[in-house]
């Protein structure tokens, strides 16, 4: 019997991969002040504008959607603007340029076709005239497109009443390590570490800058935050199956979702492999 041997390791190492345990880092941060923490985003307001958080995602989001309260354009000035992640500061605006291509695709049909006349005699004896014809077609696709290339605005237009997204950093995606917390933990040794606003790990804003109407009066504030507290789950504690609702109508099967959804918390997601490390 003839044994396949790469089939069998392709196998094996596959077997490693899918019985990886998968586990996450749930932080929660807690704004300074002069955010109002709703059920579904954090809300700094002023007498010109609102602007919503929700960090819930892997690494965490710190973009925001900046809502224009008044009857006249404000000016986003993105030369301003800063991402400060533990004193050190990072530039909303990078004087990049953005390129996007569209393209469109025809095909047609080319063809030629020839006939042959084949006399001969058949199965009964008598003389037969055939005709052949063969068609020989070719497929012919036709590829145009352009592409458009566009700079970076310094300043972001947000028209009276309406809302705009900024968004371009993550806040972490390095696990943190803490003697108190274990690192592949089990159900009983799920435990959470608690920060003040002075020992936490990660401390982080948005310096924002605008201007209201064409004025040379830039109005800045600042929405800082640090994170309060760590915990890591193992996967089956971080996920829940519940029925979906719509109108009144329950789905027939219930859909995984997170336990801890909420817009001042965010999660990264690590593996364990081989290593020996407790916390």
């Amino acid at each position: 019997m003839k044994v396949n041997y790469f089939f069998l390791v392709v196998l094996f190492l596959f077997g490693l991969t899918s019985c990886v345990p998968t586990y996450f880092q749930v932080y929660r941060a807690v704004p300074y002040d002069n955010l109002a923490i709703k059920k579904n985003a954090m809300v700094y307001e002023d007498d010109n504008c609102k602007v919503f958080y929700n960090l819930w995602n892997e690494g965490g989001n710190i973009g925001f959607v900046f809502y224009n309260k008044t009857d006249q354009n404000i000016y986003l000035n993105l030369e301003e603007s800063f991402y400060i992640h533990n004193g050190l500061a990072y530039d909303y605006y990078k004087n990049r340029i953005f390129s996007s291509s569209i393209s469109s695709e025809t095909s047609s049909l080319i063809g030629t076709t020839t006939s042959k006349s084949v006399t001969g005699v058949n199965y009964s004896d008598l003389l037969q005239t055939n005709s052949y014809i063969a068609t020989n077609t070719l497929d012919v696709v036709n590829i145009s497109g352009y592409t458009v290339s566009y700079k970076e605005e310094n300043i972001v237009c947000i028209p009276s009443q309406t809302s705009k997204i900024i968004a371009e950093y993550n806040i972490n995606k390095s696990l943190i390590r803490d003697c108190e917390l274990f690192k592949y933990p089990k159900k009983k040794q799920i435990y959470t570490t608690i920060y003040s606003k002075y020992s936490s790990p990660l401390v982080f804003s948005n310096r924002i800058a605008y201007t209201l109407g064409q004025s040379e009066n830039l109005i800045k504030f600042e929405n800082e935050f640090y994170v309060r507290e760590i915990t890591n789950y193992p996967e089956n504690e971080m996920f829940e199956f519940k029925y979906d609702e719509f109108c009144g109508q329950k789905s027939k099967y219930k859909t995984e979702y997170f336990k801890y959804v909420s817009p001042d918390k965010f999660y990264i997601e690590y593996t364990k492999g081989t290593d020996f490390w407790k916390h």
